[in-house]
């Protein structure tokens, strides 16, 4: 099983994954379908990484908005043709910079 750290990891992971091409801008996002599926694909990531971490830590740092996360885990699986595609730019160009440090601090202060 894996553990909380390794959960924070798949989160940066994905994260930076998705930088690799938030740079490229918005139009880029919205002419390529191939973008926007990486996009979906690794925010699911992030929101099943979330609803796994133990309660303990999610509690522990109630600023990271967990709850969306695994809300927007569960639209993106379970009611994925209902998503908006602009939530899904707005997220990856706006607030994922900011859950970037956030998991970075949460994973500096956990024991090795």
């Amino acid at each position: 099983m894996r553990d909380d750290r390794e959960k924070l990891q798949d989160i940066l992971d994905a994260i930076e994954r998705i930088e690799r091409y938030s740079v490229q801008g918005r139009k880029a996002f919205e002419q390529n379908e191939l973008i926007q599926t990486w996009f979906t694909q690794n925010l699911q990531v992030i929101g099943e990484a979330a609803r796994s971490l133990a309660a303990d830590i999610r509690n522990q740092y109630p600023k990271v908005p967990w709850t969306k996360m695994i809300g927007m885990r569960n639209i993106l699986t379970h009611n994925y043709f209902e998503f908006d595609l602009d939530i899904a730019w707005v997220v990856g160009d706006k607030e994922l910079p900011t859950l970037k440090q956030d998991v970075e601090s949460i994973l500096r202060s956990l024991p090795q």
